[in-house]
């Protein structure tokens, strides 16, 4: 008696066996050089290597852009002005503060975006960790560093909301 597979099975048995599928169409293994080329895509040919190498592209293009965004406020911030004026002088600390804070989110994403370039070198970027299903070319697309599918973060949040965090 042949048994059935589970789709529930634990994230890492999921990309065993299904995150490098073999192509199944020519678009499988050619460049995908859009994003309406890559939801044409056939849903057999989820996270195949044309689209893990769209994603780790898009994602190493936020992660320069980060780092060169790190680096220009560095320099900024050795800038010293010697401004005489109180108020001028609140301004320009402000700014400075304001230029810090948003530094420090965006060395978060960082490593957000460098978590999801190393899974996708180990192959299981594309899989939500916590059910083991798809987590969708869309959400993907619009959030490049999900680790969650919809359902499984709308049940994170509704958690958080109820008990904190």
């Amino acid at each position: 008696m042949a048994t059935k597979t589970s789709t529930n099975k634990p994230a890492a048995a999921q990309v065993e066996s299904t995150s490098k599928p073999a192509p199944k169409s020519a678009k499988a293994s050619a460049v995908i050089n859009n994003e309406a080329e890559l939801l044409s895509m056939s849903e057999d040919d989820y996270m195949n290597a044309a689209q893990l190498a769209f994603f780790k592209q898009r994602l190493q293009a936020v992660e320069r852009e980060l780092l060169q965004n790190a680096g220009e406020t560095t320099e900024h911030l050795r800038e010293t002005v010697i401004v005489p004026d109180p108020a001028d002088r609140a301004t320009i600390e402000e700014e400075h503060a304001l230029e810090l804070r948003t530094r420090d989110r965006e060395r978060k994403l960082l490593k957000k975006v460098q978590q999801a370039i190393n899974r996708i070198d180990v192959g299981e970027y594309g899989w939500c960790e916590e059910t083991g299903e798809p987590i969708g070319l869309q959400r993907l697309l619009a959030r490049p560093t999900a680790t969650l599918s919809l359902e499984a973060q709308q049940r994170r949040e509704l958690r958080q909301k109820l008990y904190g965090d």
